[in-house]
């Protein structure tokens, strides 16, 4: 795997981040590497609320969270999934978020091993 090393580091920040901070009180939070010949998957996994799935996919895009979110923790923006989201794409990788039927999120993220399928290069800006 390669890609950029900040990206990532912003990546496994934020869904550790938010595994810690939407948990519940004596919650569990784990987190797990795994690789093979063809990609590494970094999972992170919370017990925290229970997340409808129909909620999901929204929680994804800038400045959502789940509902049961915007009274108990009040100090997020909603950016997180959305910045992983983002990384996750720049780099190929696929990022599959499924709630937990006991509550909370699994996060899986799966980079490829082929470095050619690492990060997509950016269009600069024109210059004026």
């Amino acid at each position: 795997m390669s890609g950029d090393a900040r990206l990532i580091y912003r990546l496994v920040s934020n869904l550790v981040d938010n595994a810690v901070r939407y948990n519940i009180t004596g919650g569990r939070v784990e987190v797990r590497l795994t690789s093979t010949a063809t990609e590494t998957t970094l999972t992170v996994t919370n017990t925290g609320s229970p997340v409808p799935p129909d909620q999901v996919s929204r929680l994804l895009e800038p400045f959502q969270r789940a509902a049961v979110d915007w009274t108990a923790r009040p100090n997020g923006l909603g950016l997180g999934l959305s910045i992983v989201a983002e990384i996750a794409k720049a780099h190929g990788a696929s990022l599959v978020v499924r709630p937990r039927p006991e509550g909370g999120l699994t996060v899986a993220v799966s980079f490829p091993a082929d470095p050619t399928a690492s990060i997509q290069a950016r269009p600069q800006p024109t210059p004026t």
